[in-house]
């Protein structure tokens, strides 16, 4: 069966009333019916709880709590590097951005200016430079640290579809992570000059955050925060948002001699703070 008939019932599943429905499930407090779930969810997916800061699940009050835990102080050591991993999770592509044109899988693109949320001019800075698409499965660490240095200088919240964003959805749905709901942050830093990195939202995922905004309300149009240069100032391996639910991060990065790591292969399993770049 083709990847686009695997997916053909995601177009008809009431993907919003789900993430709703999962977000309030998973934000209250339910006793020991919340401490089963966990446990269920450890089992099933592999957790390894031995490295969060909290590794008891009787101390966790929601599946959210859970779910966004800490790590213990060192788990995961920040690399000598000019760019570091993000994340926890899986390669899905990773390589140059052909003009505008950023690789999502097999017969599948979509273009800088889309992910942006149709701002041409930001876009514009990426031409030929790099990007990455990283995966986050249910299993992984699902906060989000800053690749590199960074000043905050705007904020932009795209309303958007919500189909999963696991590799068989990338093969099987055009422009997918321009297409679905998504937060983009732009930085800039002395090194890097301009650099976007993008939260995207996927089928019951109850919230995307960052640490400078708290949860990204799902309503209204298009949004935008401006921040003035230093207002929100992070250091590399910073903690700067994180997702309730697994989902993907694209990172934008504007054309320099700077190349990734050889290691990196799409399907390849990353971890946050290793080098992601030289």
């Amino acid at each position: 069966m083709s990847d686009r008939l695997k997916v053909l019932p995601q177009y008809l599943l009431p993907k919003r009333a789900m993430t709703r429905l999962a977000g309030r499930i998973a934000s209250k407090p339910r006793g020991g019916m919340t401490t089963a779930t966990i446990r269920r969810f450890v089992a099933r997916y592999g957790v390894n709880m031995d490295e969060a800061a909290e590794p008891s699940i009787t101390a966790y009050a929601t599946f959210n709590d859970f779910f966004t835990r800490a790590l213990k102080p060192g788990a995961r050591p920040i690399a000598q590097a000019p760019l570091v991993c993000p994340v926890d999770g899986a390669i899905s592509q990773v390589g140059r951005i052909e003009g505008d044109q950023v690789f999502q899988a097999k017969g599948q693109h979509f273009t800088t200016t889309a992910l942006v949320g149709g701002d041409a001019q930001l876009a514009a800075k990426f031409r030929d430079g790099l990007f990455a698409n990283l995966y986050l499965s249910p299993k992984d660490y699902h906060r989000i640290h800053m690749p590199a240095d960074g000043r905050l200088l705007r904020m932009v919240h795209v309303p958007g579809a919500l189909f999963s964003v696991n590799p068989t959805t990338a093969r099987g749905v055009p422009g997918l992570f321009a297409r679905n709901e998504r937060v983009v942050c732009v930085f800039e830093n002395d090194t890097l000059g301009t650099w976007v990195l993008v939260l995207v939202g996927a089928t019951i995922v109850g919230s995307m955050a960052t640490v400078w905004h708290g949860s990204i309300s799902r309503r209204g149009p298009v949004r935008e925060w401006d921040y003035v240069p230093g207002q929100v100032a992070l250091k590399q391996g910073d903690e700067m948002g994180r997702f309730l639910l697994g989902s993907t991060v694209v990172m934008l990065f504007e054309k320099s001699p700077l190349q990734f790591n050889p290691a990196w292969q799409p399907g390849g399993k990353i971890r946050m703070g290793e080098a992601m770049a030289r």
